[in-house]
């Protein structure tokens, strides 16, 4: 089973599905025990990071995530769920995320002829070790919607790159701790492959 944290940060419906067809059992929870026995998490969002980290710690699911991260227990991040997985985003300077990666959170710089947000598909540059990539062909596209974007401290986290306006860590994996920028279950085939190796992860 796995289970998708409810912190009203949509896009929650659109990641059961996918789960769901994939033929995996998912529950959207914010309850701790039901989260605490599932066998992955999953955390998605979309919105503002200070709203997001408000409404985490509104819901008491702060150290829910830290004791799913220190159970060993594989949790992916999607969209605004991997830039909660750090300390500080541009965004929202004055709130305090999660802290679990090294990185920083930046907004997209303006380029002549890009528009920010950044919507739609994008292709990137895998880290052939990355175990939420196998499988997959070389330089897949995905589908992105965000404004903000993660500059990883540890090289050895990345496990996914892209290029709008600059270079981007789209995914990264460390340990069992998984996150993508983009959205996998809005990325075709590709990102049903994605959250398919996720869901046959064994850390």
């Amino acid at each position: 089973m796995i289970a998708i944290v409810d912190y009203d940060a949509g896009n929650i419906k659109s990641v059961e599905k996918a789960v769901q067809y994939l033929g995996e059992e998912a529950v959207i929870t914010r309850d701790r025990d039901v989260i605490m026995a599932s066998d992955k998490v999953i955390l998605p969002g979309v919105g503002s990071f200070g709203d997001a980290m408000g409404k985490i710690r509104e819901y008491g699911l702060e150290n829910v995530i830290y004791d799913v991260v220190d159970a060993d227990k594989p949790f992916l991040g999607i969209c605004l769920g991997l830039q909660l997985l750090f300390k500080t985003s541009e965004e929202s300077p004055e709130a305090t995320g999660l802290g679990i990666l090294d990185g920083e959170i930046l907004r997209i710089p303006d380029a002549p002829g890009l528009k920010i947000p950044q919507i739609g598909w994008n292709n990137l540059e895998v880290n052939p070790k990355a175990r939420l990539f196998k499988g997959l062909p070389e330089n897949p596209y995905v589908y992105f919607v965000h404004s903000y974007y993660l500059k990883a401290k540890n090289p050895d986290d990345v496990a996914a790159s892209t290029f709008y306006s600059t270079q981007i860590h789209a995914s990264v994996e460390r340990g069992n701790v998984f996150a993508c920028q983009f959205h996998p279950e809005k990325s075709s085939e590709v990102g049903l492959k994605i959250l398919k190796n996720f869901i046959d992860l064994e850390v």
